[in-house]
Order: structure tokens, then sequence, then C-alpha cells
């Protein structure tokens, strides 16, 4: 006996949403894709209530805005179980089919269809007669998934488990390819007994039609109300037709004609189409054909910026938004010049190389705002997959192209700045390299033909600018720094480290809290006394990070003693608004001492000064190293102290050291790590000072790289150890002769106060670091050479003299 249990409530106000070609039914998970607006809306109210909607497909899926008549009214409730964004105006949908339910009222059509509704009687009919038919229908729909190579056996299979035979009738029915017509008829038909015979005839009709053999007589369809003509459509191996889906094929060709895509990529998207158009509209396949096709429509395949070429205005812009760097800004108005006279120039691949806070980044969005394209953004940081750069493959689940090519589609030209954040901290791992990646698309001659693994199809990267950004180069392979034109950022001396907070920093935290110049000033001193005392840097990041705790504390004030209040802030006021300096000039507590030596360091985030201490104690001349250092910073002090222990023997005191003492060196902060050969010359001070007696100026510190005869050979990072000095109160400089050409570029301000000796070998750094003079021991051996001689002398038989002849 069939039970039936009614559910009387009536639901109110639910959102409903319109389905073209599709008929959900109860107790299945279906996604489907939602583009138009009014749709939209009403998901986003289903959203802020309870997530039910209510189903129900279109007479006319041809109708672009369905009025009541044009909408079946029995549908389902349905429950919202995801929604994902698929672009700009289209939202892809699941939801789990709850109840039939049938219109009683449309309460309202805009902005969206709210609707009454009532849901409908739920039949439990578990009598022989209907298990005996379950029974026939499952073997039927059994051969029907086994002849149909689109089903997905794994979803369909354990939802048969269950054991109602209302739900089973309704799981089946979805997985039916049919017209939306007889679907609708299934989903009307409540009874499950009469849906389960309707379902038998609709298989066999099926099984037979994919056999080859005609359906048994005539009569036999029209007991069923199946009409011939409509047959073919849910043959498994036809599928359904073009007439299915008409919109959207015919939409998506304009879109590929209108993309004005290359003869290749044009080629794919019309394969992919005549693919989609055999294909089921809700199925899997088809949702990865359509993500494929939008990708191809939306590429920017011959949409460009218009540039500005005028080199006036190019660098006024510049100016604008940076102080100082003369050399970039110098760069980007030549390649704006050579833009005038070549038509197709070759892309620009520039390397901006230095510390942090130096402007790298918003530099690079100014040369996209002087030049007139857009900009765009991608940080290599952490990166270690090459599918990042060239995407995945599309037979992969969940593929998507690489990250060039999003960024490209995000921008919306073919030709923008394209920024890559920080290349030096990519890494590897068994996904492969990304640096590998990146070289086809830095070098020009090959980025002409990007082939990215999901587009599969050339893009012409040819005519973007790459702009890439590192702290240290040294971590970039060669391979792909040889791609690459190197600018390097050095940091920013005090007055120039002013000159920005005056003229960008403090005007943009100003606006940024609300306050005017009415309110706070900065005096040139107080500025300076952040400068030196709260900050120690390369670049101004923590500078700006100063200032901003400066203006928030004005504005408690300003909002406490009200909007006319002003102060101009004086060093003494910097205290009070940022507590103890935390930096404090190191001349106060430095003094010459023996054995202790000051060089210069360069790290990612500028230079520094660093202290080299050698004590001797009682041993048979062996040297120890301390302070984490690295493998070629260890190497240059065994050769610094090779090159020791060979003066000292011109000295007369190289036996005495092997003899009594072990040198132990030591550079203070031993948590950071320290590398490189600059620091030769420095050790080799710092022993001689200690062996000798004689101390070392505390006004003089060097960097330079040593060799075993005392030869002084250049190091890198000029300008920046420059500054850290400069910075540290240190006025002699001892460096490499052969580093004069690095000295060209420094301002005018290190110039005119630090007083830089060039040496070419140890005695010239012996005679300036030292506060003596280097005096040579007599040897032990010299008195005995004396004594000895003058016995000799004294032991010599006398010669004498023959007597003179007289007659």
């Amino acid at each position: 006996m069939a039970e039936s249990h009614e559910n009387s409530e009536l639901i109110k106000n639910v959102p409903l949403i319109p389905l073209r070609d599709l008929v959900v039914f109860p107790a299945t998970l279906v996604p489907f894709v939602v583009g138009r607006p009014s749709s939209i809306k009403a998901l986003e109210k289903a959203y802020e209530k309870d997530k039910i909607v209510f189903l129900a497909a279109q007479i006319d899926a041809n109708i672009d805005n369905p009025m009541p008549r044009d909408i079946y009214s029995l549908g389902i409730t349905a429950r919202v179980i995801r929604t994902a964004k698929t672009d700009d105006r289209n939202m892809k949908v699941i939801v789990e089919g709850l109840n039939r339910a049938r219109i009683v009222e449309f309460l309202s059509t805009y902005p969206y269809y709210q609707v009454l509704v009532k849901e409908g009687k739920t039949i439990e009919d578990k009598t022989p007669e209907t298990l005996d038919l379950l029974k026939k229908v499952l073997a039927l729909f059994e051969e029907y998934l086994k002849i149909n190579q689109n089903a997905n056996l794994d979803s369909i299979i354990p939802a048969l488990r269950e054991n109602s035979p209302d739900r089973i009738a309704d799981i089946i029915s979805s997985h039916l390819y049919l017209p939306v017509e007889e679907k609708q008829n299934l989903l009307e038909t409540v009874n499950p007994r009469e849906r389960l015979n309707r379902l038998k005839f609709l298989l066999q009709e099926s099984l037979v039609s994919f056999m080859g053999r005609e359906p048994a007589t005539g009569a036999s369809r029209r007991r069923g109300g199946y009409k011939e003509s409509s047959q073919r459509t849910f043959i498994p191996g036809n599928q359904f037709k073009k007439e299915d889906q008409p919109n959207e094929i015919e939409n998506l060709k304009q879109k590929i004609n209108k993309a004005q895509m290359p003869p290749d990529a044009h080629e794919k998207a019309m394969k992919e189409i005549e693919r989609l158009e055999t294909m089921p509209p809700m199925s899997a396949e088809a949702t990865v054909s359509r993500n494929y096709l939008d990708w191809l429509i939306a590429l920017p395949w011959n949409r460009k910026s218009r540039e500005k070429r005028n080199l006036k205005e190019a660098e006024k812009i510049l100016n604008e938004d940076h102080y100082g760097l003369e050399k970039v800004k110098e760069r980007i108005l030549e390649y704006l010049a050579i833009r005038q006279l070549v038509k197709n120039p070759k892309g620009v691949i520039l390397a901006f190389i230095g510390p942090p806070g130096v402007g790298k980044t918003s530099l690079g969005k100014s040369i996209a705002r002087s030049t007139g394209r857009k900009f765009v953004r991608l940080s290599l940081g952490g990166v270690r997959d090459e599918a990042e750069i060239r995407g995945h493959r599309r037979t992969y689940i969940g593929a998507y192209p690489g990250r060039i090519i999003q960024m490209i589609k995000r921008a919306g030209t073919k030709n923008p700045v394209f920024l890559l954040d920080e290349v030096d901290k990519m890494s590897m791992d068994y996904r492969g390299d990304p640096a590998s990646a990146l070289m086809e698309v830095l070098d020009p001659e090959q980025n002409k033909e990007f082939l990215d693994h999901y587009i599969d199809t050339d893009f012409d990267l040819s005519q973007v600018m790459f702009i890439v950004t590192a702290n240290s180069i040294d971590p970039i392979p060669r391979a792909l720094l040889d791609r690459m034109e190197v600018i390097r950022l050095p940091g920013y001396t005090e007055d120039e480290k002013v000159q920005i907070a005056k003229q960008f920093l403090i005007p943009k935290q100003l606006k940024a809290h609300g306050l005017g110049k009415k309110n706070l000033e900065f005096t040139d001193q107080a500025i300076f006394k952040i400068i030196r005392e709260y900050t120690r840097e390369a670049g101004v990041r923590n500078l700006e990070r100063e200032i901003t705790s400066i203006c928030r504390k004005m504005v408690k004030k300003v909002v406490t003693k009200g909007k006319d209040y002003h102060e101009k802030l004086s060093p003494k006021s910097v205290e009070q608004y940022l507590g103890i300096p935390k930096y404090r000039r190191p001349e106060i507590d430095r003094k010459d001492e023996v054995g202790v030596a000051l060089g210069m360091a360069w790290t990612e985030f500028g230079g520094e000064l660093l202290t080299f201490e050698a004590t001797k104690i009682q041993g048979k001349g062996s040297l120890t190293l301390t302070g984490h250092l690295g493998e070629i910073m260890q190497e240059s002090a065994q050769a610094a102290y090779s090159y020791v222990r060979h003066k000292l023997y011109e000295l007369n005191m190289g036996k005495e050291l092997e003899k009594n003492f072990d040198i132990h060196i030591h550079v203070p902060e031993g948590a950071t790590p320290k590398e490189g050969p600059s620091a030769g010359i420095t050790i080799a001070t710092a022993i001689i000072s200690l062996l000798t007696g004689i101390p070392v100026s505390k006004k003089v510190t060097m960097s330079g790289e040593i060799t075993l005869r005392g030869k002084v050979l250049p190091v890198g990072g000029i300008k920046e150890k420059l500054l850290a000095a400069y910075r540290d109160g240190i006025t002699e400089i001892i460096l490499p002769v052969d580093n004069r050409p690095d000295l060209k570029d420094l301002p005018k301000k290190l110039k005119q106060n630090l007083n830089i000796h060039l040496v070419e070998n140890m005695d010239e750094v012996l005679k300036i670091a030292l506060t003596g003079e280097l005096v040579s021991k007599p040897s032990p051996q010299e008195p005995e050479k004396k004594e000895l001689a003058e016995a000799n002398r004294d032991s010599r038989p006398a010669i004498s003299k023959e007597p003179e002849l007289t007659n």
C-alpha cells in the first residue's frame, strides 16, 4: 500500500531561478551556471536568508527575460550548496534538490522573482509490484550506463543504493539524456510507480535505438506519449543536438570572432566549440571546455595601450614620483626616445637590484604611468613550481593557466608594464625549476611565441615591458641574469632621505591621517634625528613607519584639543613621540685599540660596518675564526693570516709567533651570517696590530680582498659601504685602487665629507690604518755575526813588511 506524507507548509518569499534546458530533480546534486542579473540577485537573496531557492524550467529556452507564463509552474525547492564566480557576469552554482513544489503566486518579478510555493506530496510506494518494477528499471539503467560513454559511474552507482523507489526514480531521471519536455513530464509524475513505468519505456526505447533496431510498434510509442521526431535527442551515441544550447554556442562564436585571435588560436577555439556542441550542457567535460574558451576569449590578443611618447611629460611624472634615481629615469627616457624612431622595437627587460625600501616596486608603477601602459605585478617570492609560470595541462583536474597569462588577462592589454617582484626569492623542488621557465618569458628572442601549457597556443609577450626586482643579484641564475639589463638602486644618503621625507612621505601620511600643514610641521633637524637615531636602513620604509607613528599620535591631540591645534616638531619632541632612540652614534664608545679594526660590509639591506677583533693566546700559531663566518670569508681570513706570517718574518717576528701564540679572530653579532672576501685587508690589519702592539685608528674603515702576496683586489657594493661609513661618522676610507670607477657616481655629499684612500697593497693599508710605524726588530743572530767578524779579524796573522835594503 502506498503511503503519502503531506507537507502543508507554505514557503513565502522564496527566490525563483528560471532554468534553460535543465530540469532538476529531488535528491540530486546539480551544477549549473547563472548569468542573468535577476537570477544572480535571487541567488544572493537566498544566501542572505536560508539558502533555499525554487527552481523551475522555462517553457521556451530562447526567451532571455521570461514572464511568469513562460515558466513551468511545477519545480522543486533546492538548497544552495556552493557558489563560485566564473567571470565578471556568470556564477557557477551547485544545488541539492529537496522537494517537488508548485507555484501558488508570483509575489514580485523585479529585481528578481519571488514566489509563494506549496510543497507537494511525497509518496512512498514499497509494494511488491513496485519493487519488482524497480528491479527491471535498474537492470535497464545498468545496460544504459554501459553503452553511455559520458556517464559518471562512480557518482551514479552509490546513489542507487537508496531503498526508496521514489528517490531512485528521480536519480535515474536526472541522468537520462532527454528533452526538457520529457524530463518535466517525469518531474510532474508524482506517483513513483507511474514514473518507473515511464522510465522503463524510455530506457527500452533508448537501448533499442542504440542497437540500430526500430521500436516494436508505432502504437507503443504513442502509448508512451513519445514522438518519433524527438527520439534521437536522448540516444547515448548522439547526445544533445545543437538546438539544445543555441544561445551559448552562438554567443561563444561571436566572442571568438571579436577576440581577433591569431590563426592557430582561432582554429583551436573553433575545434573546442565543435567538441562542446556534442557534450551535455551540464557535464564536467562541458565545464572544462567552457573555461578553456573563456580564457581564450578573455586574452588581449590584439589589444594594446596607446603609449605616451612625450619625453618631457614622462620626465615630469618620474620626477613627481621619485627623488633621485637618475640612471633609471635616464634609461626610461632613452627607451621612449627609441619608440619614437623605431615602430616595433624589442621588449625591454630591466632588472632593478637594490636593498628593501629604495622604491623598486613603486618605480615600476611610475614607469607604467609615464608610458601610459597598464601595470601588473607578480610576486615570485616562494614560487617553486614550474607550472606557476607555464600553467597546467588541461588533462589535470582544476587546471588553470600560469600566472604570466593570468596577469596578462588582468592587464587587458598585450603591452603592459609587468613587474616580476622578488625574483631572487624563488626556489625549486621536485615539481620543476620556475627560474628555467622564466628564461623563455624574459628572452626577447623567444617570448614572441610563449607557450602556456593550459592555453596550448603561442602568445606574443614581445611587446610587454618586463621589470624584475631583487634585493641581491647572487641567487639569480646566471642564464636568467644574462637576459636582463641590470640597474642597481643603491641606498639613499641622509640628505636624500630628508628630501624624500619632505616631498613624498610626510605629505602622504598627513593626507592619510586627515592632517594638514596647519596641524603638524616637521623641521629638518627632527627628520635628521628620526633618520639617525630611529632607523638604520638603506631605503626609507622604516622612516615612513616612524613618520606614520608620529602622525597617529598627532591625530589624537587634534581630536582632543581641536582642529586648529598646531605643533612644530623639534628634535626634543621626537623623543616624546617615538621614545628612547633605537640607535646611537658609534663614535661615542670608539677609540684607538690594539687588535681591533673596522671593516665595511654589504648586505641585502644596505651597507653595514663590522668590527673585527683579534686576540692571542698561548699556543702553536693556529688560527681560530668565530662569528658565523661563511666559507668564502673563512678562506679570506686564512689568506690574510698567511700574508701576516710572511710579513712578520720580514719583521723578524715569525718564529716567536709560530712557537708561542694562537690567534683568535671574532666578528661580533654572531647570530648574523657574514660572507664574502672583502674583509681580507681588515683581518690582516687587526692581526698585525695585535702582534706589533700598534693600535688601529678609530677614524679608519676599509674594504678589500687580500692575496698571499699582499695585493689588494677590488670589491663590490662601494656606494652602500660608503653610505654606512658616512652614517656612522667615519671619514677615512681605504679602498682598492681598482674601485676608482665606482667613485664617479657618488653623491657630492659623500665626496666632500669622506677622505678616500686608494691602495694597491697591504703596506699602503698599514701606513694609513695603524697609528704607529712598523719597525723591524734586530735579528738575534746579528750581534753574534758582528762579534765573530771582529774575532776573525783579530786572529788573522800580521803581515810583516820586508826590511829595506841598504848599501
